[in-house]
């Protein structure tokens, strides 16, 4: 696919899925991490503005110079910005505004790439598109946050239950020991986390083709794995005291029955679906309670080639930290991900969410272990 072709895609996708909101739904913000659909819209666009246009684009004027304060995220090296939690005070600039901001730029990226194609340029604009496909699932999350803490539990579109997937297998799969490459090795596009092939010794371990149910984690449940500090890491156990947790994420018992809130309303809980929308100590409880582990991101990336994928976003027993020989981007953009390994835990895989065509089994997401309103499963290994 020409990268003029992508780009198009890729921008026409994010007002797509914001076009079965309501105008009042776009400037909610319910918590700090997850933003307002507002600023994911004018955030994906100042990226491209601020890293293409103004180097790139002869006499390229600015569509609001106040723009850059307000819709930078965590670049420091550009300057000043907005607190990340007062996002949603934004009621101006409005919607409208926000997506005559969008066509403007995507007219003069356009425009920039009739006269100038060369790979620096095509490179960046390839970097934006990832990063909007990064913001399209935060949209889908975000969005689902927002409206699963509203009274109501809106739907978002009836035919969205994105929890509905089942397994497709019941295979174990037996990993070998030994010495192993890691690391991306293509030619294609990846993120910088991803470079530095090496090599790292594996033990013997069995890895399941398949991932925790919902069914599976209701026995835990059930069996008390909530109260059992003897299954927590001693974060976790302080965060289920602190915040009385008793279930994954959008859970509610109504008449003895558990429901869930999905972008397609509120639900009754199918057993068999895959779990979602758990944080890496409730992951790591349930390991420990069926007598097994979460693998390392260097176990589930040798298996990966044997693996069903894509369903959830995948813990792992790895914490985020960089490969050997990692460097990070001069400038802005070498803030991407250097800066962020530290107190993260690696997930692997992709989500229902995942933008299509944006996995590998290379790709190391990243969150803290105390967040869960991804689209987050469990995959164990012994």
């Amino acid at each position: 696919m020409n990268i003029v072709t992508h780009f198009k895609q890729v921008r026409a996708q994010t007002v797509l899925f914001c076009s079965h909101l309501n105008v009042e739904d776009y400037s909610i913000q319910v918590v700090a991490f997850a933003s307002p659909p507002k600023w994911h819209l004018a955030h994906t666009t100042w990226f491209f503005e601020e890293f293409i246009l103004k180097p790139f684009l002869t006499n390229y004027k600015e569509f609001n110079d106040n723009y850059s304060f307000l819709f930078n995220s965590y670049y420091n090296t550009l300057g000043s910005r907005i607190l990340q939690s007062n996002r949603g005070n934004m009621s101006r600039p409005v919607t409208s505004e926000v997506l005559d901001y969008r066509s403007y730029v995507d007219e003069h990226v356009l425009k920039l790439l009739a006269q100038n194609s060369n790979k620096e340029l095509t490179d960046l604009i390839t970097l934006g598109l990832n990063h909007e496909q990064q913001h399209q699932e935060l949209l889908v999350t975000d969005v689902k946050y927002m409206f699963g803490h509203n009274p109501l539990f809106p739907v978002y579109k009836k035919d969205e239950n994105l929890l509905k997937n089942h397994n497709q297998s019941k295979e174990t799969f037996q990993i070998k020991e030994g010495v192993y490459e890691i690391g991306y090795k293509g030619n294609d596009f990846c993120y910088d986390n991803e470079l530095g092939v090496h090599k790292v010794f594996i033990a013997d371990f069995e890895i399941n083709n398949f991932l925790v149910t919902n069914g599976d984690y209701i026995a835990f449940m059930e069996a008390g794995g909530y109260s059992d500090f003897n299954l927590w890491l001693d974060e976790g156990w302080s965060w289920v005291n602190k915040n009385q947790v008793n279930a994954p994420l959008y859970w509610y018992k109504i008449d003895q029955e558990w429901h869930y809130y999905t972008l397609a309303g509120l639900q009754l809980v199918d057993k068999n679906a895959i779990l979602g929308h758990i944080n890496f100590y409730e992951a790591n409880a349930y390991a420990e309670w069926k007598r097994m582990r979460l693998p390392t991101e260097f176990e589930w990336e040798v298996a990966s080639k044997n693996l069903d994928l894509g369903k959830r976003w995948e813990w792992t027993a790895s914490a985020y930290l960089p490969y050997p020989n990692f460097e990070k981007a001069n400038g802005a953009v070498g803030e991407y991900n250097g800066k962020f390994m530290s107190n993260k835990m690696v997930l692997r895989g992709a989500s229902v969410a995942t933008s299509q065509n944006h996995s590998r089994n290379t790709y190391r997401n990243f969150f803290s272990p105390l967040e869960r309103w991804q689209y987050t499963g469990i995959r164990l290994v012994k």
